[in-house]
């Protein structure tokens, strides 16, 4: 019921949306500001300095090539380049190459990129939402520094992981460039944990803390808490096949319509996907999985010539069949020149959730926000403008992921003392069977070049901070501050 609802108002959506765009489209094109069109090769190198709350400050630098070409197809490229190498002070890496062509094959837009990410202690809250626990209080209690009774807490919703991912993709004109086909090969190499033994190198977390501050590793410690990523594995959630990741060999097929104004900060139009990812054994995936998504966004001018814009996507990630490897299910199917993203939570998903803090075989999310660009002006030769934003996002799992208590050695001492844990786990949660919307609001400021080169600073605030339900309140987090590069959307 849940699945039809969402592909009913999607559906819907793309119908009423194409009417209203294609008249704002004859309105604004009456009436458009000049601009100075950029032609030819332009180089963006900049310093990585930003900032994510889930990540932690990022130092780095990264590369932007713009090709324009003769200026006719201004303010999009006619080809790019991407580049970026950053590390985050919380632990992470990201290394990115991207290429992204619209005329070496004619009619055919091609995009390949390689990602590496190597995070220390990537965030792991469960399966399900709200029926996965977070102990906020104790989170809390550990990052007080003035506090000596109380260690750091965090690393029980931390796992250790290294993903390298590689797609490339092709997307074909059916009709009128503006009905696409999409086809594409991605392969991925997920390693999970920390040398199959547990979920983080608690020498490497704990470096440099005040003895009072380190995370406890004895478990004849009576301060011992084990990370929530080893106690699934030893409740069964997830077994020892999947639980230190695996390859993704995969096949990507899907379809596209796309009537946007521009494609970097675009103030008119629908584009809407849909596709289904194929992993199957004999392609070389270590653990076998089906997925579909659909993606629905519109970009509907409230004030033309980009002043006023309001913009909002509707986004379903769905599983074929019973089961998922658990590892696979962070990421959002992404095609075309941008790359897979992870977290249901965070700056590039749900703004002002905790990165990852929603995983579950099928998710529905939103995006909604008005963008108000205040000023447009020229320097040295360069479109720039500022723009503020107001908006609101939300997830919520439609579709367990299995959380039951798997283990089968009944009988024995060990089984009887997980299973009292896996009891006393689910009922802080209040024993729910499913989850609920998880829903930010927040605000934002960027700064636009060329209308490619976005900056964006954004805050966002899960409303769950002023529940007043116990299983409820504080339990995706405290907000976050993001200092980031583009639209969400």
């Amino acid at each position: 019921m849940k699945k039809s609802l969402c592909l009913l108002v999607l559906a819907t959506m793309f119908a009423l949306g194409i009417q209203a765009q294609e008249k704002a489209k004859a309105q604004e094109e009456t009436s458009a500001k000049k601009e100075i069109v950029k032609k030819g090769y332009n180089f963006g190198p900049l310093p990585a300095v930003a900032f994510d709350a889930d990540k932690g400050f990022q130092l780095g630098a990264l590369l932007n090539i713009y090709d324009f070409g003769d200026g006719t197809v201004y303010p999009n490229t006619r080809q790019q380049w991407y580049f970026e190498a950053s590390f985050f002070t919380k632990g992470s890496q990201l290394f990115v190459i991207s290429y992204d062509n619209k005329f070496l094959i004619p009619g055919v837009r091609w995009s390949s990129t390689f990602t590496l990410t190597n995070e220390k202690a990537m965030d792991f809250y469960g399966f399900n939402g709200y029926m996965s626990y977070y102990d906020h209080e104790k989170v809390m209690l550990g990052k007080d520094k003035q506090n000596h009774d109380d260690y750091i807490y965090t690393p029980k919703y931390r796992v250790n992981r290294l993903a390298a991912l590689f797609k490339t993709d092709f997307v074909g004109n059916i009709w009128k460039n503006k009905f696409f086909w999409e086809a594409g090969y991605h392969i991925s190499y997920i390693k999970q944990g920390y040398k199959d033994k547990q979920a983080l190198n608690f020498d490497k977390i704990n470096k440099n803390k005040e003895e009072y501050k380190k995370y406890p590793t004895d478990p004849e410690d009576p301060r011992y808490e084990t990370p929530i990523f080893d106690l699934y594995r030893q409740w069964g959630i997830i077994s020892e096949d999947e639980a230190w990741g695996g390859l993704n060999s995969t096949v990507r097929l899907g379809m596209l319509y796309d009537t946007r104004d521009k494609e970097g900060a675009p103030s008119r139009g629908i584009w809407a996907e849909a596709h289904a990812t194929l992993a199957p054994k004999w392609l070389g995936t270590t653990n076998p999985f089906y997925r579909y998504s659909a993606t629905f966004r519109q970009y509907v001018p409230i004030v033309k010539n980009d002043i006023l814009t309001f913009a909002y996507r509707l986004n379903y990630e769905g599983t074929l069949g019973k089961d998922a490897p658990y590892y696979i299910l962070p990421y959002l199917t992404v095609m075309g020149p941008s790359y897979d993203r992870d977290g249901m939570g965070g700056y590039r998903t749900i703004r002002g959730l905790m990165r990852n803090r929603v995983q579950g075989l099928d998710v529905a999310s939103y995006n909604a926000e008005m963008r108000w660009r205040f000023v447009n002006f020229t320097l040295w030769k360069q479109n720039i403008a500022f723009g503020l934003s107001a908006f609101s996002d939300g997830t919520m799992v439609t579709r367990n992921y299995d959380m039951s208590f798997q283990r089968t050695d009944v009988g024995t001492a060990e089984y009887a003392k997980a299973k009292a844990e896996y009891d006393k786990y689910m009922a802080l949660s209040g024993n729910r069977t499913a989850d609920r919307p998880h829903i930010t609001v927040g605000a934002g400021l960027r700064f636009i070049m060329n209308q490619n080169f976005i900056v964006a600073f954004e805050y966002g605030l899960p409303i769950s901070k002023f529940s007043n339900d116990p299983f409820i309140k504080n339990q995706d987090g405290n907000g976050a501050f993001y200092i980031n590069t583009g639209y969400l959307f």
